[in-house]
């Protein structure tokens, strides 16, 4: 396991916004920050406040850690069936299957404690 630098942070973004089917606009708004703020940290060329990284994943779903730490996990069929499904989505359907997956995905987490 090893943490991600910026640049690599910026890659990983930029294929995470691609395979979810969103602009660098959709993303920034999502977010809560500035379409320049967002291009700059996907191309890893700033450094971003924390308060913007818990935002970006918050905005992603994902957890801090699936953004910074390298660990290779390779994508099961099924999965990469239902990133197929979501990116065929009109926008405002794929923002509602969004929701209600985290909101699944937080009851879980819920239930754990």
């Amino acid at each position: 396991m090893r943490l991600l630098g910026m640049r690599e942070l910026g890659n990983r973004l930029l294929a995470l916004r691609k395979k979810m089917g969103l602009t660098q606009a959709e993303m920034a708004e999502r977010a809560g920050i500035s379409d320049r703020t967002y291009a700059d940290i996907e191309r890893g060329t700033v450094n971003m406040r924390l308060e913007t990284f818990l935002q970006i994943c918050q905005a992603f779903y994902v957890t801090p850690d699936e953004l910074l730490v390298d660990e290779k996990e390779v994508e099961s069929p099924r999965q990469e069936e239902l990133f197929e499904r979501l990116r065929a989505c009109p926008p405002k359907e794929r923002e509602t299957a969004l929701r209600l997956l985290s909101v699944y995905l937080n009851a879980g987490l819920e239930n754990q404690k």
